[in-house]
């Protein structure tokens, strides 16, 4: 009797080996399917941030070329070459046009604002809005939140062009360089900065007096000066940028300007600070 017991308990069937089998089946389903809706979302957000950034260089490219037509601003049709690019819908390109324009009556206000920041740094801030209250609202209580007030500091910048072009590997790379600066100069450019690109391509970026812009950016997108023109915008360059920031402050100030930023309103962000 004891042997027969043992010999029905080793021949009876396990119940539970199908459930084990059929388990993974459904949990690996399900974790693809939440995989694909998380990568969902994040291409939804990289969408919207690339939209957002899309709009406000048009805006840009707007104010400092003057004209909604891209053939009659060149730098504004440098935005809207990357844009398309990039992959941004036509829609999305021609709303923003519109919006920047002022169609409508619709336009949105530009607002410039001063403020001092963390170690004493000199901060402007440059906005569009269709709420001006709600801006200076939102604005003045994030600086309060990060020890930082409004205050007139716009004495501390100059207002400059910057215009930056690219040039085509190549050997003779260095010739059409000197070429470029030759031309650049007799537009009023005032000084240069380069650099090489892994691709072999090499940037360069000029800075002139804000009322040459046009006419630096117009004489360098030429036939046969540049391979193509990357950006050309106004900026607030600082008069005397601060060559130390300590650790804390540096801290402090990286996480206001990136706090200001992420402000839907928000085109652009100055300080004293940058090189």
């Amino acid at each position: 009797m004891i042997t027969l017991r043992i010999a029905r308990s080793l021949h009876r069937p396990v119940l539970c080996s199908r459930a084990l089998h059929v388990s993974p089946t459904w949990s690996a389903g399900h974790n693809k399917w939440s995989k694909i809706e998380k990568r969902k979302g994040v291409n939804d957000i990289k969408k919207g941030l690339l939209y957002s950034r899309t709009y406000k260089d048009i805006a840009l490219a707007v104010r400092s070329g003057g004209s909604t037509d891209p053939e009659q601003n060149n730098a504004l049709a440098a935005v809207l070459k990357r844009a398309k690019k990039e992959g941004v819908p036509k829609e999305n390109i021609e709303n923003a046009l519109k919006k920047v324009s002022g169609e409508n009556g619709k336009g949105d206000a530009h607002l410039v604002f001063e403020a001092m920041g963390p170690g004493s740094v000199g901060l402007i801030v440059e906005c569009l809005s269709d709420n001006p209250n709600r801006t200076i609202k939102f604005l003045s209580t994030l600086l309060k939140d990060h020890g930082a007030r409004l205050a007139d500091v716009k004495f501390l910048f100059r207002r400059e062009g910057r215009v930056k072009v690219a040039l085509e590997a190549g050997d003779d790379l260095e010739a059409r360089l000197e070429k470029l600066v030759e031309v650049a100069l007799d537009a009023d450019a005032e000084d240069f900065e380069t650099e090489d690109l892994p691709d072999g391509t090499r940037t360069v970026e000029f800075r002139c007096p804000q009322t040459s812009l046009h006419k630096l950016t117009s004489a360098l997108t030429a036939p046969g000066v540049c391979r193509e023109l990357l950006s050309s915008e106004l900026v607030y360059a600082p008069l005397e940028p601060l060559e130390e920031l300590d650790e804390e402050s540096a801290e402090s100030l990286s996480k206001l300007v990136e706090a200001i930023e992420d402000l839907d309103d928000t085109l652009r962000v100055w300080t004293t600070a940058d090189s």
